[in-house]
């Protein structure tokens, strides 16, 4: 080892360290935050408790319903990622690796979903989920969802899929399989990264969706967290107390996910970066 990397390598440790201290230290102050009553955290915002108490989540689940917020939103974040998935993997399958006058074209459309923002067009899709009698239903989120999260989707995985040899598919229809079972018995296993990339990045984005919510959702019991948790603001205050444990028990799913799929998610982000 070079004598200036001996060096060197203390001044990047040091760094490393800085960066993760800031980028965790929201989380940890969100976390400590919600065992603090609301007076605490306005005469010390960033101190820590004075004494440890579950009081802040017992107010919480006395306030609102939170579970079944919880639950709602859980619904709506795990069936939209399936649906993503499922169309997104037989869609890229088919643009990566048949080729047809109109497939160029057809990915193009998919893309469009990037450069239009769907959010300008809300009176047209307010419009349409009543006609189609879907206001406050839950499957008007996940379609939302869904035509928000497959573009960006369709671009990870069809990239993915050209960067894969075709050597394994052809062994396997060689065995007979069809273009279904090579699917999911060959490429989809080996897809691991760019799917945990995929679900990890659509799981957050529907978790903690607040826009269509609000404008689709108008019954309490059919709120998912981030539009039920706005009834713990007052008009002239705020229980800082059960908004941060209200937080903290939203923020466990994400953290659980990406501790998960967390290695497949930065494999997936550099896959296609050197071949």
């Amino acid at each position: 080892m070079k004598q200036g990397a001996i060096w060197v390598r203390p001044f990047y440790y040091l760094v490393v360290f800085m960066v993760a201290t800031i980028s965790l230290y929201p989380v940890l102050l969100m976390i400590l935050s919600s065992f603090k009553k609301s007076v605490d955290i306005y005469k010390n915002p960033l101190g820590l408790p004075t004494s440890f108490s579950l009081e802040t989540y017992r107010t919480l689940l006395s306030k609102i319903p939170f579970t079944t917020y919880f639950l709602n939103s859980l619904f709506v974040s795990v069936v939209s990622v399936v649906l993503i998935v499922v169309v997104c993997s037989l869609a890229s399958f088919y643009i990566a690796r048949f080729q047809f006058s109109w497939n160029h074209a057809l990915f193009f459309i998919f893309l469009l979903g990037m450069m239009i923002p769907i959010k300008l067009g809300i009176v047209p899709l307010f419009i349409l989920m009543r006609d189609l009698g879907l206001i406050n239903s839950l499957w008007s989120l996940i379609l939302m969802n869904m035509a928000t999260g497959i573009p960006l989707s369709m671009l990870i995985l069809t990239g993915f899929f050209k960067t894969m040899p075709y050597e394994l598919e052809e062994a396997a229809r060689i065995d007979g399989a069809g273009n279904l079972r090579v699917l999911w018995h060959v490429v989809l296993p080996l897809m691991r990264p760019a799917l945990g990339t995929v679900v990890i990045i659509n799981f957050i984005a529907a978790w903690n969706d607040f826009f269509f919510p609000l404008i689709f959702i108008t019954e309490k019991m059919k709120r998912t967290i981030p539009v039920g948790m706005m009834s713990l603001f007052g008009e002239h205050s705020a229980d800082w107390g059960s908004l941060f444990a209200g937080l903290t028990l939203a923020s466990l799913p994400m953290i659980l996910l990406f501790f998960i799929a967390s290695k497949q998610f930065m494999e997936g982000l550099t896959a296609g970066a050197i071949k």
